[in-house]
């Protein structure tokens, strides 16, 4: 790791002062050039543990850039995680208030609710499949605290910035009919994802690495070395099957999962 202690602490705590503000802070990258992926995954756990310490309650966890095209894009060869906390549950046809927000863009995904304690090392689309008791179609609701592109040297933000930023999450909306993970092929599962009524993206579920298990595969393996595990009633977003969807106040999206029902919310 780059960073010392004291580093992350501090990133951590303008990431939450962003947030509260509504006020995009520069790029991480660009103010420590010498940034890993550790340290990024380090100022995350720091950011959320101020937020627990605030209350919150972690709820799940997100999986992001699960598509090749994002990964190239970004330069690199896996994707990225966050946490799911309790105030960042909106319910279907809900509200979303943008006034807690900065930019907010949605994305079409379906989440995983386990029912088993799924931990790693050498997890398998299998074993989260076992662990998993039903599957539902979900919004995320994407934010970014960071700067997208920094206004002096016009970079473009890098994976660190956005795996310190908590993968860019901020809220979710399940909705539709959950399924058993084996009632369906996931991989078949599709979204056509609306906007104001007009149709704005289509996708399918296996571009999350092919099958969207495997991602949650992945995300236990993942974790394992920190001591941590996928927990039983955990939500997790098992990664985007369509390009993010820009919102803003008075923005309905509404995602068509066909036989598996919609899900929908409005931005106010």
């Amino acid at each position: 790791m780059a960073l010392s202690h004291d580093d992350i602490q501090a990133c951590a705590r303008r990431l939450h002062q962003a947030e509260k503000t509504r006020t995009q802070i520069r790029q991480l990258s660009q103010d420590f050039p010498d940034i890993t992926i550790a340290d990024a995954y380090a100022i995350q756990k720091a950011w959320v543990d101020v937020k627990v310490a605030e209350g919150r309650v972690v709820k799940g966890h997100k999986i992001g850039l699960t598509s090749k095209a994002m990964q190239s894009a970004l330069g690199i060869d896996e994707p990225d995680s966050g946490v799911l906390l309790d105030d960042m549950f909106f319910a279907d046809g809900g509200i979303v208030p943008t006034e807690r927000f900065i930019a907010t863009r949605v994305e079409a995904e379906l989440a995983f609710v386990m029912s088993q304690r799924l931990s790693g090392p050498d997890c398998t689309m299998f074993d989260a499949l076992n662990a998993t008791e039903f599957v539902v179609p979900a919004l995320e609701i994407l934010d970014t605290r960071i700067e997208r592109v920094d206004s002096t040297t016009k970079a473009t933000r890098k994976i660190f910035d956005t795996i310190a930023d908590n993968a860019a999450n901020a809220g979710i909306v399940l909705g539709g009919r959950p399924i058993r993970p084996l009632d369906a092929d996931l991989r078949w599962i599709g979204a056509l994802c609306f906007k104001n009524g007009q149709l704005e993206e289509t996708g399918l579920a296996a571009g999350v690495l092919n099958h969207p298990a495997t991602a949650v595969a992945w995300l236990a393996n993942k974790i394992a070395p920190l001591g941590l595990a996928l927990e039983p009633g955990q939500v997790v977003l098992a990664g985007s099957f369509i390009r993010p969807i820009e919102t803003r106040k008075g923005d309905t999206i509404q995602a068509d999962y066909g036989a598996y029902g919609s899900v929908s919310c409005y931005f106010a």
